[in-house]
Formats: structure tokens, sequence, C-alpha cells
């Protein structure tokens, strides 16, 4: 997966670099070439592609937490305010 999107980079990149030498091409034109065309798109498709893996050690970290048995101090530091009768 990861060399996938290694070379995708590298094509991206070269695009941007082409745009940029261009004649009538500009820098501003390379950077969006390389921000619309590569990272952005990128980032979108490794983000939804490691979805499984985080899934997996979300409930790998669930599974193995160790159960409350009274010895651990209440998470809120500040004691509920009591009921005047």
């Amino acid at each position: 997966m990861y060399l996938v999107a290694l070379a995708w980079m590298y094509v991206v990149l070269m695009m941007a670099v082409a745009e940029a030498t261009a004649p009538n091409g500009t820098v501003l034109g390379a950077v969006f070439t390389f921000v619309l065309y590569g990272a952005l798109p990128l980032s979108i498709v490794l983000y939804l592609m490691g979805s499984p893996a985080r899934r997996r050690a979300r409930k790998r970290a669930e599974a193995s937490a160790q159960p409350d048995d009274g010895s651990l101090t209440p998470r809120d530091p500040v004691a509920p305010e009591r009921e005047k009768l």
C-alpha cells in the first residue's frame, strides 16, 4: 500500500515540477497541482485504508484494559454537591 502511495507522490511531484518549469506555468500552479492531485487525495485514501487497523487496535486496547477494582481514584476530582433538605 505504501509503495503505491510513494509512487503516486513521485508522479505528482514530477507533474508539479513540469508545471513550475513550463514556459507559461507558475509556481502557484505547481503548488496547487501537488496539493490537489497528490497530498489531499492521498491523505484521504490512506486514512480510509488505515481504518480497519485503527479499529483492531482500539478493540485490542479495550480487551486488554484492566477492570477497576475500586482501588483507583475517581476521574472527577471535584465531589458532587450535596442536596439541601
